[in-house]
């Protein structure tokens, strides 16, 4: 039986330089985890993609969301779209 069509929305936090990426499923099962920085991410093909996306600093993913934190000098509208993206691609070429 084939998923849903993954769908991502997006939700500001209290910090401004936050914002959680809910998904309409769950992420693969590795638990909660936070990185901050490529070189933590060990095997997780997500997590070093979105450090891929400039001006990520920070994530915390679990079930199915994903907080990231973004630099001061990044902003939102340049951000959303290839986060995005990322998880999408990701997420479509695990099966997940």
């Amino acid at each position: 039986m084939a998923q849903a069509e993954l769908t991502v929305t997006v939700q500001g936090t209290p910090n401004p330089n936050a914002a959680k990426f809910t998904l309409n499923r769950s992420l693969p099962d590795q638990g909660g985890r936070s990185y901050f920085g490529v070189g933590e991410t060990g095997d997780d093909a997500l997590a070093a993609r979105l450090f891929d996306v400039e001006g990520v600093r920070a994530l915390f993913m679990v079930d199915n969301f994903i907080t990231v934190t973004k630099v001061d000098e990044v902003r939102w509208d340049d951000l959303v779209e290839p986060i995005e993206a990322a998880i999408r691609e990701v997420l479509e070429e695990t099966g997940a």
